[in-house]
């Protein structure tokens, strides 16, 4: 049984990444281009972002059913059609179309993989095998944010939706090469599989703490910039102070893979709530550069801690369809971080973001604790799960 998961889908979940938040620093670019305001603009992104989480319970359903690598090939060509859509894209419109579609289809591919190694890698080594798929989406995260802004600077913005395309399309051909592994077989229509997930207790209890982790982690930490702008720093230095975002997760996700078999996960994801809490405690008592730097590497060790514990619970908690959890825990965690920006919103519009990182400082002691809690209880009933 492999131990870590194959190159291919490290690859593709870094093109994922790299695709999803590559678009951040062209808004502006694209809204000189098509002669557009920059609130009509940022629709490219957010109409990406919500596709893409909207879409995933569709996928894992689907990949239950018809496998993980067709699922994975299929949704990466058409991730790769409509990416090269936007290349050309002459309107607004049309942009705004390609881009939701393409964050439909690439919605499927970290998901997907996550299931893939779900079944494939026993238990003891998942949470390793899944720290090296959450490196590779590190690093596209980051390469996202400074190459993608370099090609559009000095190429032209329609090359970063070309090239995340035509990778997308090596790595559906590539994968022609993956075995199908084994799955639980699905009877009864779709309503009774997604149904047999949500009456799992498990599966629930799991679903609603990535979800406020998701509002506590990436929902808040969209504003760690727009804090430090608040304070008089140029946008540029603060989207690099907050970079050191994908340098935490980088590293500190090695750390997890170094130790996740002799520390016990209840553990791990006290460690990862901890930095968290630490972190934004820092933003609280007072924004600068340098508290928004270790803040943002505390919230990659919490993601890396944290996050790869939830995750890897998410892959046993419902082995007869493994697909399905995964992914509606994919879209919890996206709902989750979409409810706190809008939420945040109106602080942040106020210039109030003590109160904003004080509030998900707050909110994460009783997420963490029952996160832990609970992690040891589902031991407890199923030391030894699928």
């Amino acid at each position: 049984m492999p131990t870590r998961p194959p190159l291919v889908l490290s690859a593709a979940s870094f093109i994922s990444s790299f695709d999803r938040f590559a678009v951040t620093p062209m808004l502006v670019l694209i809204a000189l281009s098509m002669h557009v305001p920059i609130a009509s603009a940022v629709t490219v992104a957010s109409g990406y972002f919500l596709a893409y989480g909207l879409s995933q319970p569709l996928w894992g359903i689907l990949s239950d059913r018809f496998g993980r690598i067709p699922i994975m090939r299929a949704t990466l060509l058409a991730a790769a059609a409509t990416g090269l859509i936007s290349t050309f894209a002459p309107s607004l419109p049309v942009l705004i179309a390609a881009r939701v579609l393409a964050g439909a289809f690439m919605g499927a591919v970290v998901p997907t993989t996550l299931t893939y190694v779900g079944d494939t890698v026993s238990q003891q080594k998942r949470q390793s095998a899944l720290s090296d798929l959450m490196a590779a989406q590190a690093v596209g995260t980051a390469m996202a944010t400074a190459v993608g802004g370099v090609l559009a600077h000095w190429l032209d913005w329609r090359v970063v939706f070309a090239v995340p395309a035509l990778c997308a399309a090596v790595c559906a051909l590539l994968l022609r090469g993956l075995p199908e592994p084994d799955r639980a077989a699905v009877s009864g229509g779709v309503g009774s599989h997604i149904g047999g997930v949500l009456r799992n207790r498990w599966a629930l209890l799991v679903f609603g703490l990535v979800f406020v982790e998701g509002a506590v982690l990436l929902g808040t930490m969209t504003f760690l910039a727009s804090a430090l702008v608040n304070e008089g720093l140029d946008v540029a230095v603060a989207g690099l102070a907050t970079g050191a975002y994908g340098v935490g997760v980088l590293v500190f996700s090695r750390v997890v893979k170094a130790i996740n078999s002799t520390v016990p996960v209840p553990r791990l994801i006290a460690i990862g709530g901890t930095q968290m809490i630490v972190g934004y405690a820092l933003v609280s008592v007072d924004t600068n550069l340098a508290t928004v730097i270790i803040t943002a590497l505390l919230l990659g060790g919490g993601w890396s801690f944290m996050h790869s514990s939830l995750q890897a619970w998410a892959t046993s908690v419902a082995p007869e369809a493994r697909g399905t959890a995964v992914a509606l825990f994919a879209c919890a965690l996206f709902l989750g971080s979409a409810a706190a920006s809008a939420a945040a919103g109106p602080l942040a519009d106020h210039g109030n973001y003590t109160i904003l990182f004080t509030t998900a400082g707050a909110v994460a002691i009783p997420l963490v604790a029952t996160a832990t809690y609970a992690r040891h209880r589902y031991h407890q009933k199923q030391p030894t799960p699928a």
